[in-house]
C-alpha cells in the first residue's frame, strides 16, 4: 500500500543553499553523476535559482522508492529539471541515490528496481517555485569566462589595472559578454591612431555580475596595440583622454 512521504529519505538543509550547493549536494550523492553529459553539467555552472520537491513515491513491504524534481533557472532565463531516483532495494537496505535528465530515463531506472507488483503510488502534482531571479544587465554566453578574464587581465599593460581581489573574483566567472562602447577622444593628429574601449560583463558564480573595462589605443612608439584594463569605464575613459593628451 502507499503510505506518506518519510523524510528519511531526503533531508534537505536546514539553512537555504545557493543553486551550487543544491547541485554539489546532488551530484555527490547520486551513484551515476558521471554519467550526465558534460552539457548539462556546463549549463548548471550558471545556475541563478533552484527548487527541489517531491514528486512520487512508492512505499511497501520494507521497501520504498521516491522520485524528486530538481529544478534550476539558468542565466538566459530558461529552465532545467534533473530528476532524482532514491530507493532502498539494493543489498544492505540502504538508500540509494540516482539522477536523470529527462522522466523517459527516470522511468527505465524505476521499472528495474525489484518493488511488489500491483502497487499503486502516490503521485504529488509538480509545483516549481524559483526565487526570482536578479536582474541582469546582460545575456551572457558561458565559454571559458573564468579563462578569458584571465588572459584578459595578463595582457594589460598599465600599472593601474585591476589587482588580486578583481582577479579572484573573476576566477569564479561562468559566463561572460563583450561590449564596444563608443565615444573617444577626437583626433586630427598622427594618421593611424586609434583608441577602441569595450567592456567585459561576468557572471560570477554566486549570480552577481561584476564588469571591468579594457582600452586598446595605438599611443605607442611603433604604433602597436596596447591594452589598458580598468576597474571602472570612468578610469577607462580618463586614461583615454591622458594617452590622447600626449599626442594632440
Amino acid at each position: 500500500m502507499s503510505v506518506p512521504y518519510e523524510t528519511a529519505a531526503y533531508e534537505p538543509s536546514d539553512s537555504p543553499e545557493s543553486p551550487e550547493e543544491h547541485l554539489t549536494r546532488l551530484l555527490g550523492r547520486a551513484l551515476n553523476s558521471f554519467e550526465l553529459p558534460d552539457e548539462t553539467i556546463r549549463r548548471l555552472d550558471c545556475a541563478l535559482a533552484h527548487d527541489g520537491s517531491l514528486h512520487s513515491a512508492h512505499h511497501s513491504a520494507g521497501l520504498h522508492r521516491e522520485t524528486y524534481r530538481h529544478t534550476w533557472l539558468l542565466a538566459d532565463g530558461s529552465a532545467l529539471t534533473l530528476w532524482e531516483l532514491v530507493h532502498n532495494t539494493a543489498p544492505g537496505d540502504e538508500p540509494q541515490h540516482e539522477v536523470y535528465v529527462d522522466e523517459e530515463e527516470l522511468r527505465t531506472a524505476t521499472d528495474r528496481l525489484p518493488l511488489p507488483p500491483d502497487t499503486p503510488d502516490f503521485e504529488l502534482p509538480v509545483t516549481v517555485q524559483l526565487l526570482p531571479p536578479p536582474t541582469l544587465r546582460h545575456l551572457y554566453v558561458p565559454d571559458g569566462s573564468a579563462d578569458h578574464a584571465r588572459r584578459l587581465l595578463r595582457r594589460a599593460e598599465n600599472t593601474d589595472r585591476p589587482g588580486a581581489e578583481t582577479a579572484a573574483l573573476l576566477a569564479t566567472a561562468c559566463a561572460h559578454r563583450i561590449t564596444q562602447a563608443f565615444g573617444r577622444p577626437s583626433r586630427t593628429g598622427r594618421p593611424g591612431l586609434s583608441f577602441s574601449l569595450y567592456e567585459h560583463a561576468f557572471l560570477l558564480g554566486d549570480g552577481a555580475e561584476m564588469s571591468v573595462w579594457e582600452v586598446e589605443h595605438t599611443v605607442t612608439p611603433d604604433g602597436r596595440h596596447m591594452c589598458e584594463v580598468y576597474v571602472s569605464e570612468d578610469a577607462a575613459r580618463e586614461a583615454m583622454e591622458r594617452r590622447a593628451a600626449q599626442v594632440f
